[in-house]
């Protein structure tokens, strides 16, 4: 009976979780539905452990159960993403992109001006790239709850200095905030947004001031080349067909571990691909950073909140950061 009872007693925690972040109405009303689903999951595994006796009047509580586990998987089976919400304004558009050769055009880069999280200037633009002149990815993580979680970015840079960063976020409604528990429980669909490093990451470094990390990845020019045309690529998907946001399997990271086994196919899982805030060590332990250096090392010169936090209004983003991590040349700091 143990393991039958592990089942009811999962799949009921796992109920009470999908009624609270999907069920419409009010708290109150989620709250009596959570009450009317646990009540039968209560008392079936108070039969399954023979409190109540299969001879009592509970021994019809696991039937009423798995009816009420059938009816709350048809209705969860009902729920789907849609591009069709009043979205937060830094998601309210998706990247576009056409590709030509080796001229790629985006539309929808998000390039904002943040002087808080609530302040700033709204500006989507229209961009060219020459994908023969990239030459550079750097992987950014921004620690905002302990060292265990942090977001993931990846920058691409260019020969004529500009840099571009890709990033799968939530895409969330106005007023809408992220949990990652909810996360788990289809509350928020995906979305990937390009935009430029004086918006993206400077809200990290300086708005929101999060502890943000850069490594300089060691990727050769074709390399570079499918990563970035794979970003692309996951954009158009969803932007093609919503898809929901997942804290497990579509999130910040596994889009960057996705797009790394393109690359190389033998890349193996790992826990710190579900443990972000140590996915450095993870790209680090596959040469996938700069060589000659520990980790510690490229993790101290890679941080780059407190050069951001002291940028002047005269000095580059970009190069200012990017002063002392290993691997980055001195002519792109010029």
């Amino acid at each position: 009976m143990f393991p039958l009872a592990c089942v009811v007693a999962g799949l009921g925690i796992w109920g009470a979780f999908a009624l609270w972040f999907q069920l419409p109405g009010p708290a109150w009303v989620r709250g009596v539905a959570i009450v009317a689903w646990c009540l039968p999951a209560l008392a079936s595994l108070a039969v399954l452990a023979g409190w109540g006796g299969w001879n009592s009047g509970w021994r019809w509580a696991p039937a009423v159960f798995v009816l009420c586990a059938v009816l709350l998987l048809s209705w969860w089976h009902t729920i789907r993403p849609t591009h069709e919400r009043v979205w937060a304004d830094d998601v309210a558009r998706m990247l576009e992109s056409r590709v030509q050769g080796d001229e790629v055009v985006l539309d929808n880069v998000r390039n904002f001006t943040w002087r808080s999280e609530t302040d700033y200037d709204v500006r989507w633009e229209a961009r060219r790239y020459d994908l023969g002149q990239l030459v550079s990815a750097d992987l950014m993580l921004s620690y905002w709850m302990g060292p265990a979680i942090a977001h993931t970015l990846v920058s691409f840079g260019f020969a004529d200095g500009r840099r571009l960063v890709f990033s799968l976020e939530i895409r969330k409604e106005k007023g809408e905030s992220f949990s990652a528990l909810g996360g788990f429980f289809r509350r928020f669909e995906t979305v990937i947004v390009a935009a430029d490093e004086s918006d993206i990451v400077r809200t990290r470094t300086n708005a929101r001031g999060e502890d943000v990390y850069l490594y300089r990845l060691r990727l050769r020019p074709e390399q570079l080349r499918k990563v970035f045309l794979g970003y692309l690529e996951r954009a158009a998907q969803v932007r093609a067909q919503p898809k929901f946001y997942n804290t497990l399997t579509s999130n910040c990271t596994t889009i960057v571990f996705e797009l790394a086994r393109r690359l190389s196919p033998t890349l193996p899982l790992d826990y710190r691909l579900l443990l972000s805030g140590y996915f450095a060590d993870y790209a680090y332990d596959h040469g996938a950073l700069v060589p000659g250096y520990g980790f510690e090392a490229l993790k101290a010169a890679g941080r780059i909140t407190p050069r951001a936090q002291a940028i002047g209004p005269d000095d580059d983003y970009a190069k200012t950061i990017r002063r002392g991590v290993p691997g980055v040349e001195e002519a792109e700091l010029r």
